[in-house]
């Protein structure tokens, strides 16, 4: 799925290139939902060769379900699911 650069959660981490955790997506100003149960959201940049990439995005049904830690695991572990250089932050 295409979201335009500052759109919803992930367009807004594909601009900022920052994870972003939201315990509730219904107060999440301009949020997309991509699946109506959804009621936490988590989204991570993934980088590729010092450049963004794209990102994670894990939806929960949950309220409150994630938190820094969670966005940092992630930050670290997606980059080898997609098969990408592993890079955190912009950085290998």
């Amino acid at each position: 799925m295409h979201i335009a650069v500052g759109k919803g959660v992930c367009g807004t981490v594909a601009a900022t290139k920052k994870p972003e955790v939201v315990p509730n997506v219904h107060e999440f100003s301009g949020h997309i939902a991509c699946d109506s149960a959804s009621n936490s959201e988590v989204v991570v940049p993934i980088f590729k060769d010092g450049k963004f990439w794209g990102v994670l995005d894990l939806d929960s049904p949950e309220y409150n379900t994630f938190d820094d830690v969670d966005a940092s695991y992630l930050s670290e572990i997606a980059p080898i699911v997609f098969g990408v250089q592993a890079e955190i932050g912009g950085r290998a």
